[in-house]
């Protein structure tokens, strides 16, 4: 009898993460190999085996250099009859590698864009997609521009689906009504929500914040999660002027103006009680918690970014198309892409940044704007709920 694994980085937080521990229950799989001991979701040790000593902490290159050992040892372990489903594109790799080994049944998930999310040496990673992907048997694109690129570097289209995230609707919107603490209660806060890294932007929005303080002084900026740009992005707010808050460091209390709260396994209270969610973006495979904050009530700005925020919030548009200009559109705002370079404290704000600040100020004035995303973004979500995705897995699988 065939049996279904799970093959993903680590569970340490993230988009990939999240889909992973959602399906889990209704594909019920045999185990859940990890390539790093780090997880920081709630699931049943039995399931977990992990395929290396290997943790966040090792050199990125290390890890790469390691994709077919990883391979090796889960020969071990994996039948040929076997179906082993794989997210993020480290596994994804070591899945078409053990493919070329044992010859099992072969299916990747590909979470972010191929294009635009690879930059420098990491370009490099193309030509292991051009080669090893089509190895796989099936691959499962989170969005149509995901697939649309997968085929510009050469992969069969009959080979690709396309699955958008799972989201539990009714889940979240639970969540959502849980206390939040005392010193949010009452107070007007922005928020996003994302690892601390290059892709997320958080320095644009740390700029752009600095300049809505001028008119909204009472507004605070709660940003969750955590990731290499950490230290940065807690000096730039700093050096900004901001009373800077720091999970792992500080005592919390209403001094502060921006608060880095780290990964919650709850993000959903904090989100559904934010005047607005700014998603700041430089590049995306679908967006989750975009889907999320919609399913929240809260209206949501986003960068027009490659890919997958305009599938979300303008569902009826050309996925191709990407707007210099603020864009209401049917379940949210979508704005200008920036141009992805690390800022300093004194840089002038580009066009893109003032185009942010005075869409951002125009709407948190307009108390109709934030009612009206709110009904929309709602019907928006129910578009990606568990329920109606998860046939589509089981159909794959």
């Amino acid at each position: 009898m065939k049996k279904i694994y799970f093959l993903i980085n680590s569970l340490g937080g993230g988009g990939a993460e999240n889909v992973l521990t959602r399906i889990k229950d209704f594909i019920k799989p045999s185990k859940i190999f990890l390539l790093e001991k780090e997880i920081k979701y709630q699931i049943e040790n039995s399931l977990i085996e992990f395929v290396s000593n290997h943790t966040g902490k090792t050199h990125p290159l290390v890890k790469t250099f390691f994709i077919p050992f990883y391979a090796f040892n889960l020969s071990k372990k994996v039948r040929k009859e076997d179906v082993v489903l794989s997210f993020l594109w480290r596994a994804n790799f070591v899945n078409c590698f053990l493919k070329f080994i044992i010859g099992h049944k072969a299916i990747i998930s590909v979470r972010n864009d191929p294009i635009s999310s690879f930059k420098g040496l990491k370009k490099f990673n193309q030509l292991f997609i051009r080669i090893l992907y089509k190895k796989a048997d099936k691959i499962v694109a989170i969005s149509k521009s995901v697939a649309a690129n997968l085929e510009k570097l050469g992969i069969p289209r009959e080979k690709i689906k396309v699955i958008y995230n799972p989201i539990p609707i009714k889940e979240i919107e639970e969540k959502s009504k849980e206390r939040i603490d005392e010193i949010f209660i009452n107070k007007d806060f922005i928020i996003n929500v994302g690892r601390l890294t290059e892709q997320k932007g958080q320095w644009y929005l740390l700029r752009i914040f600095k300049e809505i303080k001028k008119e909204f002084s009472n507004l605070k900026l709660l940003i969750l999660g955590d990731g290499n740009l950490k230290n940065y992005l807690i000096h730039f707010s700093e050096n900004l002027g901001f009373k800077t808050f720091v999970w792992d460091r500080d005592i919390i209390s209403e001094k502060f103006d921006v608060f880095f709260l780290g990964f919650q396994n709850n993000p959903f209270k904090f989100i559904s009680k934010s005047k607005a969610f700014i998603f700041t973006s430089l590049w995306e495979g679908l967006g989750n918690v975009l889907i999320e904050a919609l399913a929240c009530g809260t209206l949501v700005i986003s960068s027009d970014c490659r890919v997958g925020p305009r599938e979300i919030l303008a569902p009826d548009t050309n996925f191709k198309f990407q707007t210099k200009e603020p864009e209401f559109a049917k379940h949210g705002i979508l704005m200008p892409v920036f141009d992805g370079k690390l800022k300093k404290i004194n840089d002038p704000l580009t066009n893109e940044e003032k185009i942010w600040v005075e869409t951002i100020l125009k709407i948190l004035k307009n108390k109709n704007i934030l009612d009206k995303y709110s009904q929309m973004g709602k019907k928006g979500a129910k578009d990606f709920d568990v329920e109606n995705i998860i046939k589509k897995w089981k159909e794959i699988l």
